[in-house]
């Protein structure tokens, strides 16, 4: 229901879900595990944030002096140019300031930037934010917004997930280092798999297994989701107010992690026939496909430590991706499956070249997008 939801908001272009502080705090922290100084001296911009309400802002204003930042620069998008439109409101703190403009608030982006202690009390946080109008609508795709891309080290957003190749293809554009939050099926996207296959972004440090909670700017969404379901695994309120749910939310970037150097504890394919938990591999074994010579595996946990061809993963091995142990070789949608044996003979080959194993009657079980990969280094 929660990605029912989700692609329902996505065809109306509500792409306004507001991330937890308490997310950006755990996902930021394991970097600094990592590399203490990983953001020492960079210069972020999170051009898709409204500067008053983002959590993205506030974090990394507040831990300022912490990660010894030179300049925090956000951007929001006018109210007038959304797609889904609301009564909209200038805050106190925008209408109370003496740059307040009526016929800007609603027609201009603004623009926030933290570089130093305004305020004079010795600390550089929130307080010392410093903010004016944007001259255009603070589109990502703005020559406004790409010369404020092209001046910092690190993006780091949570982007509307509607644009989301388009964003992606403006930072890479730029070959910027990147700390984004997509939905796990971007992934699935040519261009997107492309970038991971070539080492040249992976999976964050949150696990996709974790739902991560949202809440929305459109009150009418949130009403309805709240009111036709009760309180359960994908929504609930927080702070009083409503959050939705999403199972397969993922954060996606090209800065390094400890978590990603974790290689796979796996069994010998014996061993998994023997003692796996999943019946369908005990009761059928590993299957090759009937259109490309690979196995189907169709549990992470389920690959063999000592098979040294090709074999096909769901998309969220990329969790547990370890690139001193796999190599990424392809998936279905990037390999030019062939079709017409399977088109002949079955009856599920609608849905672009995807993997078929077979059914035993002559016909044939279409598989769900698959990673094809292989073992740098046999373990037995």
């Amino acid at each position: 229901m929660a990605n029912q939801n989700l692609s329902k908001a996505k065809n109306a272009k509500n792409d306004e879900f507001y991330t937890q502080y308490q997310d950006i705090q755990k996902e930021i922290t394991a970097y600094l595990d990592f590399n203490p100084n990983a953001f020492c001296g960079k210069t972020i911009l999170m051009p898709c944030d409204d500067p008053e309400w983002s959590n993205f802002t506030k974090f990394f204003a507040q831990n300022f002096v912490r990660f010894g930042l030179k300049k925090l620069i956000s951007t929001s998008y006018a109210p007038d140019s959304k797609s889904v439109k609301t009564d909209y409101q200038p805050t106190l703190f925008e209408s109370n300031a003496p740059q307040f403009d009526k016929t800007k608030t609603v027609i201009n982006g603004k623009i926030f930037t933290l570089t130093h202690d305004k305020t004079g009390d010795g600390i550089i946080d929130v307080d010392d934010l410093e903010w004016k109008y944007l001259k255009g609508d603070g589109d990502f795709s703005s020559p406004e917004i790409i010369k404020l891309r092209d001046e910092a080290d690190i993006i780091i957003t949570n982007p509307p997930f509607s644009l989301f190749r388009n964003f992606l293809a403006w930072i890479v554009e730029a070959d910027k280092q990147f700390i984004l939050i997509s939905n796990m099926n971007a992934v699935t996207y040519k261009e997107v798999f492309s970038i991971i296959k070539n080492d040249k972004m992976w999976m964050g440090v949150k696990s996709t297994s974790q739902a991560m909670y949202f809440k929305t700017s459109n009150k009418e969404y949130a009403n309805r989701v709240s009111n036709e379901r009760p309180e359960g695994s994908w929504w609930r309120k927080i702070d009083g107010e409503v959050c939705i749910g999403i199972n397969n939310s993922c954060w996606l970037t090209n800065l390094d992690h400890g978590r990603r150097h974790q290689p796979l504890k796996l069994m010998t394919m014996d061993d998994n026939l023997k003692f796996s938990n999943h019946k369908s591999l005990k009761e059928n074994g590993y299957q090759y496909y009937e259109n490309y010579n690979a196995i189907e595996v169709s549990f992470t946990d389920s690959i063999p430590s000592d098979y040294e061809g090709e074999m096909g993963v769901p998309i969220s091995f990329l969790d547990k991706y370890c690139p001193e142990q796999f190599e990424i070789i392809g998936s279905n949608l990037t390999h030019g499956i062939p079709m017409s044996k399977i088109a002949k003979k079955g009856t599920f080959a609608q849905g672009g070249p995807s993997f078929y194993t077979s059914n035993g009657d002559d016909t044939f079980k279409r598989i769900y997008t698959r990673i094809l990969i292989k073992h740098k280094k046999v373990k037995i």
